[in-house]
């Protein structure tokens, strides 16, 4: 069983003690977010030999934006036969964008220190979403992204990039920007996607909108950054982007995973996840532990605040 630690809140960064305590428990008991009344114990033990793998912790997938506590754990965790990867965003945004996240340096180094001790290969950047905005350009991404991927050469070996979804919840506190509600002038760039090609008929019916050119070239531009400095670029739950010189990716990769609990023989399987909020995502199934609503980070664009 892949436990994700936590797509729903930074529980790395800011619960890493509850984290801990619920290891020694040996279970957790989370609850549907879709109905509070309907809760379940999912067993936090590391895997026995011999017992099905499927019953057990087999693997965390952390999401953070500070992984400083499972450097300071990662003996721990280790030692009491865990396995684990962890997914480090790191967009460096204004702060009117990302109030409460940590200095970029400070998490660069932080990063580097950590493939010190678990390897590059289980260690993975997100530079998500990918946001327009006249505080965050064109101009603004292309040199952003290239000063963040310089400063991770050799420390990861993957990036996953997505480019920001609207949710009602997003666009309104989006929209309280645009009113003037917050601090500095913030504007949205108006378009992300075309709905169809020039000259269409509007009475035709319109295939799946695609990226703008300007949102492809963008991305492609950054692909090249990241091969200049020793990495894979993988999108997450995009539309095809192998044009852009772009994996096709997920972030809980099945086969990712499969080779990280059994390098010499990688033959285990997972099965899609079909619950995931966006229908391109290519992630396998996994039991999230976390809690919508309960970061204190405060990113505007977050899907998961409430």
């Amino acid at each position: 069983m892949i436990i994700s630690v936590s797509r729903r809140c930074d529980i790395p960064r800011f619960s890493f003690d509850w984290f801990l305590e619920k290891l020694d428990t040996g279970y957790v008991e989370i609850t549907n977010p879709f109905n509070p009344r309907q809760k379940r114990s999912v067993s936090l033990l590391p895997p026995v030999p011999g017992e099905p793998a499927e019953e057990y912790a087999e693997v965390f997938a952390f999401w953070t934006r500070d992984p400083a506590s499972i450097l300071e754990h990662t003996e721990r965790l280790e030692g009491r036969g865990y396995s684990f990867f962890v997914m480090t965003t790191l967009n460096a945004y204004p702060a009117i964008l990302e109030p409460n996240v940590p200095a970029p340096d400070t998490v660069v180094q932080t990063m580097k220190m950590l493939t010190g001790k678990i390897t590059a290969e289980r260690l993975i950047w997100r530079y998500d979403p990918l946001f327009l905005s006249n505080h965050t350009d064109y101009g603004f991404h292309r040199r952003n992204f290239s000063n963040l991927a310089s400063g991770l050469n050799g420390a990861v070996n993957r990036v996953i990039v997505s480019v920001y979804d609207k949710y009602v919840k997003t666009e309104r506190r989006l929209a309280k920007l645009e009113r003037g509600e917050g601090s500095g002038v913030f504007k949205r760039l108006p378009h992300y996607l075309e709905l169809g090609p020039p000259g269409h008929n509007p009475g035709e019916p319109l295939a799946e909108p695609r990226l703008l050119p300007e949102v492809r070239n963008l991305l492609a531009d950054m692909a090249r950054i990241a091969q200049r400095e020793g990495m894979e670029m993988q999108s997450c739950a995009e539309e095809d982007l192998s044009g852009c010189g772009i994996k096709n990716g997920a972030c809980i990769d099945g086969e990712y995973i499969a080779k990280l609990l059994n390098p010499q023989n990688p033959a285990r399987l997972f099965a899609k996840d079909p619950g995931q909020r966006r229908p391109r995502c290519r992630c396998v199934q996994s039991v999230d532990i976390g809690t919508y609503g309960h970061c204190p980070a405060g990113c505007v664009y977050c899907y998961a605040r409430r």
